[in-house]
């Protein structure tokens, strides 16, 4: 789930400054300085109610000046994170309908109006705000993703796809025939640094920094030369269900630029698993307390009616799990093209919507909607499945956010598959022969290019994300950053160009 396409934009949002909003108090209100900041604030929810978002943005912004200049700090708090949902809610949908025209007819050229209107009226990723349809901030990109003749026509002169092939088409593997052949040996470094300026002043920086995790296929994880030691509160964790270590930091010992690093290495190997025998797969344990956490609905894997009956029809009287998650994965690839989709948006907007359900319902999913909604449909079904968060060295050589599926076998363990990863080959003019050896290649096997933060979404950390705060909660690809003094969205700020991973194979 790659978030820096939006750096530009982003970046404009969240350093706007606040300002305050006008307000006349009436003859009982002269009494009472926190009467106009809460009808500023009821008016906010009103209005984000009635989806108005824009508005109520700007009446939370009102009312958290309002607050802050009476003192009551705890209300401006949560006016301050109001207005950052709100805002996070419509901001990933920038266009307006001729903003949108003029995008598609910038990247695509030679398009028609007759494609424009069918793409703007019936197929893009809309919000409606106080009325207006507003679109998408890669409209046009989503568009080529679905309609592949248009991207293979852009992408066969920027893609290296020999070099993205190269182990779902090799024939050599090394260090034996699986499950775990062909270690790759990484080293590198994560940083997270914030300029002194974006700093709020005072108070205390809660920071979950995000480290590797110990997998089956990802071993021998170290970490050093943590920044900041003497801050740590919790971690580091490197086992369990997600990597990280907690940090507390008194804003007021920051000298400059706020920067913490830390040292990681481990050793990743590819996962075969295209022999599986269905016969021997064994019976699950429908009393194992994990069989038990990945069959169930998640805050962004949800099992609905509509899920579980979707799941049924696409493996039919079909009843063995490993054939059925096969069943499964080819659907979602042939079925659902490649699109980026508005994550903080789904992450902020209430009422909430299950990442995996916004691709049922929409049809535009990415790596993480698209690994989402494949573990919804096989939980529905009775079958262990998670969605995977980390990093991958395949498509892009320099570590780039990711997110792909593995479902559990009893006799075989998890079994991974990675749907975006396959339909990259829609994108590029390849033989039939090719793309159809790439796709079966992630059916259910995984290269080695990979760096795994956390085995499920939404994995719990402690201490836990404060509730009512405006974080991003669905991943950890990126550290999660509280401040109850920051004026801004410091927790988006930091997911931009603050933070980055270098990796490279060593040995």
């Amino acid at each position: 789930m790659d978030h820096r396409t939006i750096t530009a934009f982003l970046v404009a949002s969240v350093l706007l400054p606040i300002a305050a909003t006008g307000c006349i108090a009436t003859t009982e209100e002269k009494n009472d300085p926190g009467a106009p900041a809460d009808e500023a604030y009821a008016r906010g929810l009103a209005e984000y109610g009635a989806a108005n978002y824009r508005i109520a943005d700007e009446r939370f912004a009102g009312a958290y000046a309002l607050y802050t200049g009476a003192g009551d700090l705890d209300k401006a708090r949560t006016a301050r994170d109001a207005m950052f949902r709100a805002n996070r809610t419509y901001i990933e949908y920038p266009l307006n309908r001729s903003a949108a025209e003029a995008a598609l007819r910038e990247r695509v050229p030679g398009i028609t109006d007759a494609s424009i209107a069918d793409w703007l009226d019936n197929r893009a990723q809309t919000i409606v705000s106080e009325g207006e349809a507003l679109y998408s901030y890669d409209v046009a990109g989503n568009y080529l993703y679905a309609h592949t003749d248009e991207m293979q026509k852009q992408n066969e002169r920027n893609l290296d796809f020999d070099y993205v092939a190269r182990y779902a088409w090799s024939e050599n593997r090394s260090g034996g025939t699986g499950p775990y052949v062909n270690p790759v040996h990484y080293a590198g470094v994560e940083r997270l640094e914030i300029p002194r300026e974006a700093l709020p002043s005072s108070g205390i920086l809660k920071i979950w920094f995000p480290l590797p995790v110990e997998t089956d296929s990802q071993r021998n994880v170290t970490v050093a030369n943590l920044s900041c030691p003497d801050f740590i509160v919790a971690g580091p964790f490197t086992t369990g269900a997600i990597g990280y270590v907690y940090y507390e930091i008194p804003a007021g010992a920051v000298n400059g630029d706020l920067v913490l690093t830390a040292d990681i290495d481990f050793v990743s190997y590819e996962q075969i698993f295209s022999g599986i025998d269905p016969a021997k797969v064994g019976k699950y344990n429908t009393s194992d307390p994990e069989y038990l956490l990945y069959t169930r609905s998640e805050r962004n894997i949800e099992i609905t009616d509509a899920v579980r009956e979707k799941a049924r029809e696409i493996v039919g009287n079909e009843t063995n799990p490993h054939i059925q998650a096969q069943m499964i994965y080819h659907y979602i690839i042939e079925t659902y093209p490649y699109s980026h989709v508005p994550h903080c948006s789904l992450d902020a907007r209430e009422p909430k919507i299950a990442e995996s359900t916004y691709m049922f319902e929409t049809d535009h999913g990415d790596c993480g909607t698209q690994s989402m909604l494949f573990a919804a449909f096989c939980r529905s079904l009775g079958i262990p499945a998670r969605a995977i968060g980390g990093y991958q060295m395949l498509i892009t050589k320099t570590p780039g956010t990711h997110f792909w599926a593995e479902y559990y076998l009893p006799g075989y363990g998890w079994v991974p598959n990675d749907p975006t990863a396959a339909e990259a080959a829609d994108g590029v003019v390849i033989s039939d022969e090719k793309r159809s050896a790439f796709k079966e290649y992630y059916a259910a096997n995984l290269d080695p290019a990979r760096l795994v933060i956390q085995k499920n979404v939404d994995a719990p950390m402690k201490p836990a994300l404060p509730e009512g705060a405006a974080i991003f909660r669905i991943v950890r690809q990126y550290p999660a950053i509280v401040s109850d003094t920051a004026d801004y969205d410091i927790d988006l700020f930091g997911m931009m160009d603050c933070f980055r991973v270098e990796l490279a194979a060593v040995d």
